[in-house]
């Protein structure tokens, strides 16, 4: 397809770069629309909303649950949300494990303008790969504070006999993670070729056409109505 392109993203599940094909005519946040209904959209961002404010970058079955009751729209029934978190996962929207919910590979990449753009004071972006960054580790210095992927951090402090933080050279104190031991990408890299004909353009222009679209996109319909 001519509106197709690639797109090289690093991410924080795997150590490895991922090539996602994306369709540039248009976005998944566009999709969505057509595949939920405005109560679902609004839980989907609540989700959001939990994942992106919370330190670990996951949000907890029971949490969603809850949040259910500060909407706006229909309120869904406790049945109604946990189908309708099973189907964000069987989508690749979302990714769960043991009751705790993260933004999949898919999610990240397709909506990255739309997350960066609701969120820009609370979302957090690695020192080292300047992608978003959900599980990551922090410098503990207070007058640098940068923020390290995990699979980046077992990348650049491989081999290093003292880890000291890139930005302000302070000893960096967290466990070094093993890159042998971290989550295989093979599972990621399927879910991306199913996926090949969606997703977000690339190029600087219609990567910021995107963040607009799907800023107006998503607020209109799933944002909480005053």
């Amino acid at each position: 397809m001519a509106s197709l392109t690639s797109k090289k993203q690093g991410h924080f599940i795997s150590t490895a770069v991922t090539h996602t094909r994306v369709n540039m005519a248009e976005t998944d946040i566009t999709r969505m629309t057509s595949d939920y209904a405005d109560n679902e959209l609004e839980l989907f961002r609540k989700t959001l909303d939990l994942i992106v404010s919370s330190e670990n970058g996951s949000a907890s079955s029971t949490d969603i649950l809850n949040s259910t009751d500060t909407m706006t729209s229909k309120k869904l029934k406790k049945s109604e949300t946990e189908h309708l978190l099973t189907r964000l996962v069987q989508d690749k929207w979302l990714c769960e494990r043991r009751g705790e919910y993260t933004l999949s590979t898919r999610c990240i990449i397709e909506m990255e303008p739309y997350i960066r753009t609701m969120y820009q004071d609370q979302v957090k972006v690695c020192h080292i790969c300047h992608n978003i960054a959900f599980q990551c580790q922090i410098c503990e210095n207070p007058s640098c504070g940068i923020k390290i992927h995990n699979p980046c951090v077992a990348r650049y402090f491989k081999g290093r006999v003292e880890p000291r933080c890139p930005a302000c050279d302070d000893f960096w104190p967290h466990e070094i993670p093993d890159r042998a031991h971290m989550t295989s990408p093979s599972s990621q890299q399927g879910s991306m070729n199913r996926t090949a004909s969606t997703g977000i353009t690339s190029s600087p222009t219609r990567r910021s056409e995107a963040a607009r679209d799907s800023t107006r996109v998503l607020v209109g319909v799933c944002s909480c109505r005053k």
